[in-house]
């Protein structure tokens, strides 16, 4: 199990130029390497503006949201964009990867989201409660980046917690 706390990983800023430099020199060759790369860097909250690394400059993202799959075009820019909305609404937050299987130029991924409810809703004011969001994706790894993914979110246990 892996845990990654935003907060501790700020203190990576200060790490020495020469692993920035590795860092983007090439995303790592596996899926595998790929899609933990962007785990631990972009997805943890981490680094957002990192995804250019990982990410090819088109995603197609398959998402499922009460039972209707949708699929729209992600580009490394909006995703960055996607997860500073996270950080302005659950503030630091963890994510610890639950499971991690590859096979061939697939990645599946489970984790655990723990942030707080930062964000007014509704006219409500945020109450600064915990939030927990479990998730789970498969990407698709081409040429070294993320090519397509498919995700799927406890959107309902997100609601209860946010109606709670």
């Amino acid at each position: 199990m892996t845990m990654i706390r935003r907060d501790a990983a700020l203190t990576l800023a200060a790490a020495p130029a020469l692993l920035a430099t590795a860092a983007e020199a090439a995303p790592a060759a596996t899926p595998a390497a790929v899609v933990r790369g962007f785990i631990e860097d972009v997805r943890s909250g981490r680094d957002p503006d990192a995804a250019h690394r990982y990410m090819a400059p088109h995603v197609l993202a398959h998402q499922l949201t009460a039972e209707n799959e949708a699929a729209v075009e992600r580009t490394p820019a909006d995703y960055a964009d996607h997860i500073r909305e996270f950080l302005r609404d659950r503030g630091a937050f963890t994510l610890e990867i639950t499971e991690f299987l590859a096979d061939g130029d697939r990645v599946y991924v489970r984790w655990r989201q723990t942030g707080r409810d930062l964000e007014p809703r509704d006219g409500k004011p945020a109450t600064g409660r915990p939030l927990v969001e479990i998730a789970s994706a498969v990407y698709r790894v081409a040429e070294g980046r993320i090519a397509e993914y498919w995700i799927q979110i406890d959107r309902k246990g997100l609601e209860l917690q946010l109606a709670a």
